[in-house]
């Protein structure tokens, strides 16, 4: 009977974790959606001002930005961002981003560049917390990051930059490449290889573009330039956002299969263990009754 009432009272708690994934699957599924309707409406804008950006650079060779160019000399330091979820049970989604980010941390420490780590998520922030690893500061923007709390944190950036203070600008996240393909990533934002030089000898070959521009290129390219940045790292906050709901999604579906199979192993275990109970008393009541024949 103790172990019938066991193998009952386990049933009845697998059946709870089943609800429970099983309602954290829908959740996700719901903030999967519209996390990949916002990175959806964000791409194109993203990917049209890096175009404007690669054909107006390309009519100006000589473009002088430390944007471009980064500083005079090296400081030797380098600004980094990572971004992580504040929630857990998605999968290997924050374990694969901030092994990403490790592996750029030692990368660094090897070469003598001393970092300056700033994180989005508690995951990251608790995750350098444990490995005595210094965070400059910590963001909270939640499951929909918002362009201005974005823009706050490229304009940041982009000001410590030019004044010289890093060597470069870096971005840890979780590239969403489709439903089943998220690549952890690392993206230098800061200084921006100069566009269209790479191009400009293969498509001078077929044709040779010119463009008169008002006001001047300089102009043009000192407002593009950082509005570029601003719009690559929001889509950076995006992608990572639907790669987080997507793993968590994926990781509840698994985590529901699983109760479910758990659940029917015990529910032979019991039909067992009853039917072993049940052939016991009828043995006894068999056998009682043969010893007062």
């Amino acid at each position: 009977m103790a172990q019938l009432r066991v193998i009952k009272n386990r049933m009845g708690a697998v059946k709870t974790i089943e609800r429970i994934t099983k309602t954290m699957q829908m959740i996700a599924t719901a903030k999967f959606t519209a996390a990949s309707q916002r990175a959806a409406a964000t791409k194109p804008y993203t990917e049209g001002i890096s175009g404007l950006v690669h054909e107006v650079s390309g009519n100006a060779p000589e473009y002088d930005s430390p944007l471009v160019k980064g500083p005079a000399e090296s400081v030797k330091r380098e600004y980094l961002l990572v971004i992580t979820s504040d929630r857990g049970m998605c999968g290997a989604y924050n374990g694969n981003v901030l092994k990403e980010a490790m592996l750029h941390v030692r990368a660094c420490a090897k070469a003598g560049i001393e970092l300056d780590i700033e994180v989005s998520g508690k995951k990251a922030a608790n995750f350098f917390k444990f490995q005595k690893i210094d965070v400059k500061e910590r963001y909270e923007l939640g499951d929909k990051p918002a362009f201005e709390d974005v823009e706050r944190i490229a304009d940041k950036a982009i000001s410590t930059f030019g004044e010289g203070r890093y060597d470069a600008v870096r971005v840890v996240y979780m590239r969403f490449i489709s439903n089943s393909q998220q690549v952890p990533t690392t993206i230098q934002l800061l200084p921006m290889a100069q566009p269209g030089v790479e191009e400009s000898g293969s498509a001078s070959e077929g044709r040779a573009d010119v463009y008169d521009f008002s006001p001047s290129v300089e102009e043009l390219l000192d407002e593009l330039l950082p509005r570029m940045i601003k719009t690559v790292l929001f889509q950076s906050f995006n992608d990572a956002s639907v790669s987080e709901h997507m793993m968590r999604m994926v990781a509840m579906k698994a985590a529901t299969e699983n109760a479910k199979d758990f659940g029917r192993t015990l529910k032979r275990q019991f039909n067992r263990a009853r039917q072993s109970q049940i052939t016991t008393e009828l043995t006894e009541i068999i056998s009682g009754a043969a010893a007062l024949d």
